[in-house]
């Protein structure tokens, strides 16, 4: 996979109310990100690091928890895909710091219910373009396999306002894979596929303000 620039789309936010970000808070810039991914490149076998699109979704699916989720809980599984022990004596300080800023800019962004870049760089020879975004909704769902209080709500009372936005990531997806969540199999038999990269990194953050919506409502003032 060749990764350039992250998708720079800006379409219409979805319909949750707007709120200002806070005014000193300094998104990562692209040598950021590059220097994240050198250093998860860097963890020594046999870790299986996420790559950093991977993780963006991941991310992502940690914060919409309706509960926050204990950064001990969740960053294991970053530096590994099976959260096994680091070996003695690494240091991953300056890991640790690029990932939880990236963690805090998405929660910001969340929390301002504003547009964000997710991570999806274009892929050289795919057959279709719209693969780009699979690394960040697989991301996505690891988080709400190993957390799994948002999906309990998709068979609860708030299953509609859950299930329609999951529909809009999990359609991604290989169908195989959600074998067990005929609900939102159903959903997305009812969408158009997308058109373009442009109009999938669109769903991946229409989406995912739409269950923040349902899991971290604002507050009404």
């Amino acid at each position: 996979m060749t990764r350039r620039h992250p998708s720079r789309f800006r379409p219409a936010l979805p319909r949750a109310r707007r709120v200002l970000p806070p005014p000193d808070f300094i998104g990562m810039s692209d040598e950021q990100r590059e220097s994240l991914q050198q250093s998860l490149d860097q963890l020594p076998s046999p870790l299986d690091p996420l790559d950093v699109s991977i993780l963006d979704g991941y991310l992502c699916g940690v914060l919409l928890q309706p509960q926050p989720v204990p950064q001990a809980q969740w960053l294991p599984f970053v530096f590994d895909i099976e959260a096994r022990p680091l070996p003695p004596g690494l240091d991953v300080s300056h890991l640790c710091h690029l990932v939880v800023w990236r963690h805090q800019e998405l929660n910001h962004r969340i929390i301002a219910r504003q547009w964000f870049d997710p991570w999806v760089f274009e892929l050289q020879d795919a057959d279709d373009e719209v693969e780009a975004v699979f690394p960040w909704v697989a991301g996505f769902s690891l988080a709400l396999t190993l957390f799994p209080a948002l999906l309990k709500r998709a068979s609860g009372p708030q299953a509609p306002a859950i299930i329609e936005p999951l529909a809009l990531l999990y359609r991604y997806l290989d169908p195989d894979d959600l074998e067990d969540a005929e609900d939102i199999l159903a959903e997305i038999e009812t969408l158009d596929p997308p058109t373009d990269l442009a109009e999938a990194v669109e769903d991946l953050v229409q989406g995912t303000l739409l269950l923040a919506d349902a899991t971290r409502p604002l507050a009404v003032c």
